[in-house]
């Protein structure tokens, strides 16, 4: 590590010192609703930038394929996106959540006081009740599809993983209507383990952890890690911070536990996925799980390393930088390409020049690539607007992110809005990879439906029966 640190240039030592500072006024606010996200904003951008450089071996890979004027104009590039979004946060926050800057974080006050609050607990409840139905309908929808291998859709362990919701990279037809499912499906596995952490109903805890029961093996035994993360760390972090009974020694040690058991089976899934799927390798055909903690390297940590190529191809002209149309392929992916067959494709030109390109062989599709390549949140930024607006873009856009979950959490007196800033919290990390609504899909639509359960709750139906029982409709309060 040593050697590390006397090779890296004084750019990096000033994002280093950002990230830093940045935290320490993320905690001071952290009663205001932004500190968390902000926390967890600075926290994704150590992980994929800085932690490149120790965990993928800084020196004798990046410094041998980059030149040291591309990797220092890398470094300069992440510390103005740090810049920016720290900047930009607090001034959008005090516009667009003016009207709650008088409350307090609700999820501050569920880690001080737990999660017993009368009125939180029966939105919990409604928010269970509404998913479970939704899910049902689902899981109706999935038995069609599947026929007499709907087994394999709630138990992959017993031969193989079954997913009713697939299709190819490019789809056809209404295909969209899978994705969409599919996306659904992963909100409601993330809020049964949430409602399952929280709930104090025990008829309602039951039938959540049932639920996951059900729900969460689909994704345990699939080949991506960042729908597993999104689906387990949710009800993890919940339990944890705000069930889990006892000084921060025990919760942290219980969450080094957790994370070192979902480390393994990562792992475990890395050595498996190319070779044979999940759930063969588990019945015993692949490498066991001690030997995938081990050994196995995780791939795809090294956004760093995506940001010097861009760089490099940009300063070579390989590269044309595109001025935005990376982002409105982005904002037209919900659009069917049933309805836009000429819809841009997202990434494509990206991966090409990363030797992607299927150049006539046999492995292709109609994207004409292999695969694509994630190019970073501020990589992103930088093919969309070159090397100085582009990080100054990212951190405008990861700063809107900031101020939507600072008001789920200053709202979290509503129904559901506090389990959707967890799976908004979750996501921000998987927004290091690329801002994409792909990634965000579970969440908007478990935005819209939290919003038409609101709706039902408003519309006079259940209110004088709350108000019978004698819960307050006001945000809570530290003596709630």
């Amino acid at each position: 590590m040593t050697e590390v640190l006397n090779i890296l240039p004084i750019s990096f030592w000033a994002t280093f010192l950002m990230l830093l500072a940045g935290g320490f006024f993320a905690l001071g606010r952290i009663k205001e609703g932004i500190g968390l996200p902000i926390l967890a904003v600075l926290g994704t951008t150590a992980a994929w930038y800085v932690g490149d450089v120790f965990y993928n071996d800084y020196t004798n890979h990046h410094v041998t394929l980059f030149n040291s004027d591309i990797l220092d104009n890398a470094w300069w590039q992440v510390a103005l996106f740090v810049l920016a979004f720290l900047i930009i946060t607090p001034l959008l926050h005090r516009q667009i959540n003016a009207n709650l800057l008088s409350r307090t974080s609700q999820v501050f006050r569920l880690m001080q006081n737990g999660a017993s609050n009368p009125l939180f607990q029966l939105e919990l409840n409604r928010l269970f009740w509404g998913i479970a139905i939704a899910w049902a309908v689902l899981v109706g929808v999935a038995f069609i599809q599947l026929g007499d291998q709907i087994q394999y859709y709630f138990f992959p362990f017993l031969g193989y993983r079954a997913n009713p919701w697939g299709r190819g990279r490019i789809g056809a037809g209404c295909d969209f209507l899978l994705s969409f499912a599919g996306y659904f499906q992963l909100f409601f596995a993330a809020m049964f383990g949430l409602v399952a952490a929280l709930a104090r109903n025990r008829r309602v805890r039951l039938l959540a952890l049932a639920a996951c029961c059900f729900a969460w093996p689909n994704y345990i035994f699939d080949r991506t890690r960042n729908t597993l993360l999104a689906v387990v760390l949710p009800g993890i972090l919940a339990w944890v911070f705000v069930r889990l009974r006892g000084g921060w020694f025990v919760k942290l040690s219980v969450l080094a536990i957790c994370f070192s058991v979902i480390n393994v089976w990562l792992a475990f899934i890395i050595a498996n996925r190319s070779q044979t799927s999940v759930a063969v390798a588990f019945n015993g055909e692949g490498v066991s799980l001690t030997e995938a903690g081990r050994e196995t390297h995780h791939a795809g940590l090294n956004m760093f390393e995506e940001l010097c190529w861009i760089n490099k191809f940009i300063a070579s002209g390989d590269y044309k930088i595109n001025w935005g149309l990376r982002y409105l392929a982005e904002l037209a992916n919900p659009v069917p390409r049933t309805l836009w067959p000429g819809k841009p494709m997202i990434g494509i030109d990206y991966a090409a020049v990363r030797g992607q390109s299927t150049q006539g062989g046999d492995d292709t599709d109609a994207s004409g690539v292999n695969a694509t390549i994630s190019t970073g949140m501020i990589g992103q930024g930088v093919v969309n607007f070159g090397w100085i607006f582009g990080p100054i873009f990212t951190g405008l856009l990861m700063a809107l992110w900031v101020v939507v979950l600072a008001r789920l959490d200053l709202r979290g007196d509503e129904i559901g809005k506090i389990p959707l800033y967890a799976l908004g919290m979750i996501f921000t990390f998987n927004l290091g990879r690329d801002i994409t609504i792909m990634t965000l899909y579970p969440f908007l639509f478990g935005f819209a439906l939290v919003w038409l359960l609101g709706r039902r709750v408003q519309s006079g139906q259940k209110v004088g029966k709350s108000n019978a029982e004698g819960i307050s409709r006001t945000p809570w309060t530290a003596e709630s």
